[in-house]
């Protein structure tokens, strides 16, 4: 591409960007800018003064600098290190120290010396910080300033802990941290109400004075606020617009932080695209939406206003294409997720033949299933196919300590009432409200009460699935092993998780298999069990005919939902319905009102769930097609 071209498709970006096609080849690059530096401060005899991290976002440079050390012999003598921020208040020997965080994440794995390392103090008294972070500058000063800042980005746009409303003229100082920031690090802390109100962090006039700065960004769940970092206005609001000032900041993304991205998401308005079905499908539903017009109203002015002239020059007229793209997306729509027995299905989204399919429904967590395809999947059963729902963890992470008492109080009192000696289950009971009681925040539970709180949800589970149409037989709890390793081991294998789903699918041998996809978060427990799922198919293609028949469809959870030009069959709900599944979703009441991580949405699981396909059946209402109650949307995944 010439610099011309490419100064043409990067105009709304502010400052330099570079994508590339994932994370670990990111980090990589990353890890070799960082390796290079410290290589030519050590051929001068130079300290190297690094700005570090914490966070997911970093974690692949630094198990890279980890290989170049052990593999390539980079050494770590000459290197200084300040880290960007801290909790407070926070024990530096605590879970969730940032402190613990770089140990075990670089500084126990290289060479460096220990008293070379700089990490804000979480753990001082709150009259002696102000003096910590005048020091704090001092030193990074007395070293000569920092050679490179390493930044990741809060949803907030924070970079470091400097939340909306921090000025750029900022230097180390204690800070309030935003609820949002607080609500995404709930997680590491067992629920939000653990995490600290405040931290120290570098401020954003502190990062300015590093010679070069490099924020980096993984996965569509950074998309957003990375698109107004990088296209937006600079405000206090977004703080990471004030990279925008410096001319020494470069941002690293994969293609998912990249998607929102004008170049990326809108290309045509940028420059000339090869215009292939799926880029003139979603440029036309954009158009539509844009001016909230139907599809079959679209004009030639309208395309040629909106960046579009080259496509109705190429494929025009447009009142062809409108017509193309609006059939197109009718076709999406059956109320046979199954198939339509004797029709032509050569429009369906979904093969007339058998008539009657082995379904199986992958669930990540036991309720995935009725939020988010529940429709679907009692529509499924009532047409009569072999239906199948598998359940892959236990979900017992999220149950409520005083649920799991009462239920222990009801075995004690049904005991009780039919005459049985109790007082084994007695002492274990006081044994759980003592355990309750010194719990620390985010500490894993004991192996009997994980097995009470996936008892919980695995009844429910069978509620909700027998109320969907099941019979128990076609029922399965998967218990998948690397759900609970994950709270004791930060890295696991996954191999008898897929071996175990393997020897499932060829014993249902289905020949259609739905499952999971929302992979805004990589690491998240949706993502990880649809690699599994795909793993398993992949092997099993290669030794079973059954998978050649096999159709793997993805279906979005209570939070996102496809964009309306990536949907391949439209699953429409009547008010009836809609009602059904709401019913089949009160079956898990664990999870009702609040649930133990609701994240950053306060609604209720099926207020979500029905507003979600509701919004859905307006999206197709507005562009000319008809009017549902509700949509259940799927996208078909080629493996």
């Amino acid at each position: 591409m010439s610099r011309l071209n490419l100064l043409e498709e990067t105009r709304f970006e502010k400052l330099p960007v570079k994508v590339f096609a994932n994370q670990i080849e990111a980090s990589q690059r990353v890890a070799r800018r960082i390796a290079d530096i410290i290589i030519k401060k050590q051929e001068n005899s130079e300290n190297a003064v690094l700005g570090l991290a914490t966070g997911v976002t970093p974690i692949n440079v630094y198990k890279e600098l980890i290989r170049l050390h052990r593999e390539e012999g980079l050494s770590f003598k000459n290197v200084v290190t300040f880290n960007l921020d801290e909790y407070f208040p926070m024990k530096p020997d605590a879970v969730q120290s940032y402190v613990t965080f770089m140990n075990e994440n670089l500084f126990n794995h290289v060479d460096i010396n220990k008293s070379n390392i700089h990490i804000p103090d979480g753990n001082l008294k709150q009259e002696f910080v102000q003096a910590f972070c005048y020091e704090y500058e001092q030193k990074i000063n007395h070293f000569g300033g920092l050679d490179v800042q390493l930044l990741g980005i809060g949803r907030t746009g924070h970079i470091g802990f400097n939340e909306p409303g921090s000025a750029p003229n900022s230097g180390t100082r204690l800070v309030t941290l935003d609820d949002l920031t607080r609500r995404d690090a709930s997680r590491d802390f067992g629920g939000k109400e653990n995490v600290p109100n405040k931290a120290v962090t570098m401020g954003i006039g502190t990062i300015f004075k590093a010679k070069e700065i490099i924020l980096m960004a993984w996965s569509e769940k950074k998309a957003a606020i990375i698109k107004k970092a990088v296209e937006g206005e600079i405000s206090s609001d977004v703080p990471a617009t004030y990279l925008q000032l410096s001319d020494r900041v470069e941002f690293i993304l994969d293609t998912g932080s990249a998607s929102e991205l004008t170049r990326f998401n809108t290309p045509w308005l940028v420059k000339d695209c090869r215009w292939d079905e799926v880029l003139i499908k979603k440029a036309v539903v954009w158009l539509a939406q844009t001016l909230n017009k139907p599809i079959l109203k679209l004009t030639e002015e309208d395309y040629n206003t909106h960046g579009m002239a080259q496509l109705a020059t190429q494929q025009g007229p447009v009142y062809d294409i409108n017509i193309n793209i609006f059939n197109g997306i009718q076709h999406t729509i059956t109320g046979w997720p199954g198939g339509k027995p004797n029709a032509d299905d050569s429009q369906r989204p979904e093969r007339a033949e058998p008539a009657k399919k082995r379904s199986i429904v992958f669930s990540p967590h036991p309720d995935d299933d009725v939020i988010s395809m529940g429709g679907t999947f009692i529509r499924l059963a009532d047409q009569g196919h072999e239906v199948h729902v598998a359940y892959q963890t236990s979900g017992n992470t999220a149950v409520w300590d005083d649920d799991a008492l009462r239920y222990v109080e009801f075995s004690i009192d049904l005991a009780k009432s039919e005459g049985r000696e109790t007082s084994e289950q007695e002492l274990f009971y006081k044994q759980m409200r003592s355990f309750f009681e010194a719990k620390l925040p985010n500490q894993a539970d004991t192996q009997p009460i994980q097995t009470i709180k996936g008892l919980i949800r695995k009844g429910e589970a069978i509620a909700g699935a027998r109320f969907a149409g099941l019979p128990d037989g076609n029922i399965h709890f998967q218990n998948l092993p690397f759900y609970d390793r994950l709270k004791a081991q930060k890295t696991v294998s996954y191999e008898d998780d897929i071996i175990q789903t393997m020897e499932l699918l060829n014993s249902v041998k289905p020949q259609q298999v739905f499952a999971a996809g929302d992979f805004a978060d990589p690491h998240g427990t949706h993502k990880v069990c649809f690699d599994i799922i795909l793993q398993a198919l992949t092997r099993l293609k290669t030794t079973e005919s059954w998978v050649k028949d096999c159709w793997l469809w993805l279906y979005r959870g209570a939070w996102h939902e496809f964009e309306i030009h990536e949907i391949e069959m439209a699953v429409p709900l009547s008010p009836q319905e809609v009602e059904r599944k709401r019913l089949a979703i009160f079956k898990h009441q664990s999870q009702k009102d609040i649930p133990v991580f609701p994240g950053d949405d306060a609604r209720e699981f099926w207020v979500r769930a029905e507003q979600r396909t509701s919004e859905t059946a307006k999206a197709y209402d507005g562009l000319g097609l008809a009017n549902y109650e509700a949509i259940e949307a799927f996208k078909r995944w080629e493996f």
